[in-house]
């Protein structure tokens, strides 16, 4: 019989776990058994009970013979001890900036699947991590943006006067950015987003933005639909574009993100000095 383990996760502030106790149910119902670690879900409220309950056993090293190891960050060493030769280890492993920590399942002879390389094609859509995680990043961001603001988000028409709404600038209009784009908008913000990718000026403007375009003849969009890395002539009008638009702004979000390279730097210091 299959075995697998869900780990606690041990980095600090990551509060999401790999199983609920609604997947437990599932993979018992193919024939699995399911171990634990003690205290998994508690970032996440779920508990130890809730998972005894749905046919999990809770242990203190649920790798202890483990067929397939559930992570949600990339394990330490003595979270995968014991595990089975050639087990599964399955999770967000960060294979771009994190390769030492494939080393150490290659000496514990696992077999890693980093779900951040996962197709995003249509059969994988379930599976897909980035797109869930974004989605719910981009929302967030917008959240405590507007908490932190200080100031009403929406026009206000008041017996004393009219309250004008705050700007929003998102850069890079992917999941994370369009989620960031609709939720301002909810809020009642003035929303602009730029994006190195001209076909997503259709996307941007449906959900009642404005689009703030670099003009150029090389396109920023990889064949996979992913932003690519520009010139420099056209980094130089994207910095002074970007500078223009962002003194006018009460917020901005970045979420520009070239996969398998370090995050653009959009905004400058001298940028954010230049802001209300």
């Amino acid at each position: 019989m299959v075995k697998i383990a869900v780990l606690k996760e041990n980095t600090s502030g990551e509060l999401r776990v790999a199983a609920t106790p609604d997947s437990v149910k599932k993979y018992i119902a193919l024939g699995a058994t399911v171990s634990v670690q003690s205290g998994a879900g508690a970032g996440s409220s779920i508990s130890d009970a809730d998972y005894a309950a749905a046919g999990a056993t809770i242990e203190s090293t649920p790798t202890q013979g483990a067929d397939i190891i559930l992570a949600v960050r990339p394990p330490q060493q003595s979270a995968i001890s014991g595990a089975k030769e050639n087990a599964l280890l399955i999770g967000m492993l960060e294979p771009y900036g994190n390769r030492e920590s494939f080393s150490l399942y290659n000496h514990n002879k696992l077999a890693a699947f980093s779900l951040e390389l996962l197709p995003r094609i249509s059969r994988a859509q379930s599976m897909d991590v980035l797109s869930s995680q974004s989605n719910l990043a981009g929302y967030r961001a917008v959240i405590d943006a507007v908490a932190l603001l200080g100031k009403a988000v929406p026009m206000m028409m008041t017996a004393a006067g009219t309250v004008a709404p705050a700007k929003a600038l998102v850069l890079g209009a992917g999941v994370a950015g369009l989620q960031a784009i609709a939720t301002a908008k909810r809020l009642g913000a003035m929303v602009s987003a730029f994006d190195v990718r001209p076909a997503v000026k259709e996307q941007v403007e449906s959900l009642g933005a404005k689009f703030v375009e670099v003009p150029a003849e090389e396109s920023g969009e990889t064949s996979g639909g992913y932003a690519k890395e520009m010139s420099e002539d056209y980094k130089r009008k994207q910095s002074q574009l970007i500078h223009d638009t962002i003194i006018k702004q009460d917020i901005v979000i970045s979420t520009a993100l070239i996969p398998g390279k370090p995050a653009p730097v959009l905004i400058t210091e001298d940028m954010v000095k230049g802001m209300k």
